[in-house]
């Protein structure tokens, strides 16, 4: 499930690209959300609650979780099926699910160093609810988080054996799913050996998917404008996206790209395709007033409408979601 890149162009520019792939509808929404919106991260006896400080636009999914975003400082998002995922339970740290990992990171922090910060603070634990899927069963959300930010800097956290892996640095730009992120360095490595004008890996499996993408974001050219930047992050993600049709049973990892994001943290501005439909739309975040107390704003993507361009205009005032696994 899902390809993560991180594009940085010789001016600055950081665009960041991601594919959704899933193996069914997961009725996904784009929302905006203002600062100063109250938060709870779980529905436990000690939940994690916060104030948003700073505004995002995000793409939700189950009507219950935030899986990627930008907020209005340049932090970007993005959540990844990690099959090998395990969080650590507390009794005395406030809990967070995972449904609200990224949203809680988008509302609090502003740099990439801010959130690495946050999670080797060790003042809360994450919690794994059950997803609200056919697809796995009774399967739990086990994920992993990228966060990229308007400088460029990036990290992975993973939480695997119940411990916290953090790899920050700028140099981590490609993510995507099993095996866990070192193994992933390590076969990375293995490739560039061979070079990848002599062969790469074709298939859709989550260690293939990372080296084809580490190669040709690698190939792209710095010296571009934001709408070059972003177009060569896209032409990235769609190499690796996996063709509509394709979920091997118990293989999520393998699933069909159901939707491309495309994150331009330095113009912030987030660019989405279903892959069900032929345009392109984005959102200009500048187009929104981040003021506090403004309303939760969601675009309604239900029934897969035929939308192009510039879409702020049709965000419409819309109860926030629950987030999966948390009570109000």
């Amino acid at each position: 499930m899902c390809t993560r890149t991180t594009f940085v162009a010789d001016d600055g520019r950081v665009v960041v690209g991601r594919n959704m792939d899933w193996a069914e509808e997961m009725f996904t929404d784009l929302w905006a959300f203002a600062p100063g919106m109250k938060r709870s991260g779980d529905d436990g006896p000690l939940p994690l609650r916060w104030d948003a400080r700073y505004g995002s636009v995000v793409a939700s999914a189950y009507g219950c979780a935030t899986t990627d975003g930008v907020n209005e400082k340049g932090l970007v998002t993005n959540v990844l099926f990690l099959a090998e995922s395990e969080f650590a339970s507390s009794d005395t740290a406030p809990t967070l699910s995972v449904a609200a990992w990224a949203q809680y990171l988008l509302d609090s922090f502003a740099t990439v160093s801010e959130a690495v910060d946050a999670m080797r603070s060790g003042s809360f634990s994450i919690t794994s609810p059950q997803l609200p899927t056919q697809v796995l069963g009774d399967a739990r959300a086990t994920v992993h988080m990228s966060v990229s930010d308007a400088a460029g800097d990036s990290a992975i956290f993973e939480f695997v054996g119940g411990e916290l892996r953090v790899h920050h640095g700028r140099e981590y730009r490609v993510m995507t799913n099993s095996p866990t992120f070192d193994k992933q360095l390590a076969i990375t490595a293995y490739w560039e050996g061979i070079g990848g004008d002599v062969m790469l890996p074709g298939t859709s499996r989550g260690a293939d998917r990372f080296v084809r993408a580490s190669y040709y974001l690698g190939l792209l050219p710095t010296d571009v404008d934001d709408e070059v930047a972003a177009a060569g992050v896209l032409s990235v993600q769609r190499n690796a996206a996996t063709p509509r049709g394709l979920a091997p049973p118990g293989r999520p990892e393998m699933s069909t790209t159901i939707w491309t994001s495309v994150i331009d943290a330095t113009a912030r501005r987030y660019y989405f395709q279903d892959t069900r439909t032929p345009n392109i739309v984005w959102v200009d975040l500048d187009r929104f007033e981040f003021a506090s107390g403004q309303p939760a704003r969601r675009l309604d993507l239900s029934g897969h409408p035929v939308l192009q361009g510039e879409v702020s205009a049709r965000f419409e005032p819309a109860e926030p979601y629950v987030f999966l696994g948390a009570r109000r």
